[in-house]
């Protein structure tokens, strides 16, 4: 878990961190580098889960053997089960992070919602959802990493 009171924002407890894959861990269906590093630093703190339409077909194959629960969503409201997927966790101890337009929901949804802009771009929805916008993934993990780091973007 990871506590973090941020004045202004309120006290999150996050224990669940909820990530798209295509566009978010990956692009054009391949895990970017240092993603699986930093999956692995982070489930000591997160239970992980991809929640993703897998639009290319290799998800599964590119996370095996890395810290994460998968879950494939079959075609259709793609937007409404990434959002169903957190509140089955529990909204309020959800940090959730992706990039479309399907991810904005679920973004909306989580305790915190965090976008991320890189190769596959970040659709002006999930950016309206997000409380954090990103410059990659990277950057965005590092959040959690570094906790304090959400304190410097979220606190009034």
């Amino acid at each position: 878990m990871i506590p973090l009171d941020i004045p202004g924002f309120g006290l999150l407890r996050l224990e669940h961190l909820v990530l798209d894959f295509n566009g978010t861990l990956a692009l054009d269906g391949a895990l970017l580098p240092g993603v699986a590093g930093a999956l692995r630093s982070l489930a000591g703190s997160l239970d992980l889960h991809v929640v993703t339409a897998d639009t290319h077909g290799g998800c599964a194959r590119a996370l095996a053997g890395l810290p994460v629960r998968l879950t494939v969503l079959p075609p259709g409201a793609e937007h409404e089960a990434k959002r169903e997927a957190v509140r089955a966790l529990g909204a309020e101890a959800c940090v959730a992070v992706g990039n479309g337009r399907n991810d904005a929901l679920m973004l909306a949804e989580a305790a915190l919602g965090v976008a991320v802009v890189q190769g596959e771009c970040a659709s002006a929805e999930a950016v309206r959802a997000a409380d954090l916008i990103a410059p990659d993934i990277l950057a965005a993990l590092g959040l959690l990493l570094r906790p304090a780091r959400i304190l410097a973007g979220l606190r009034r």
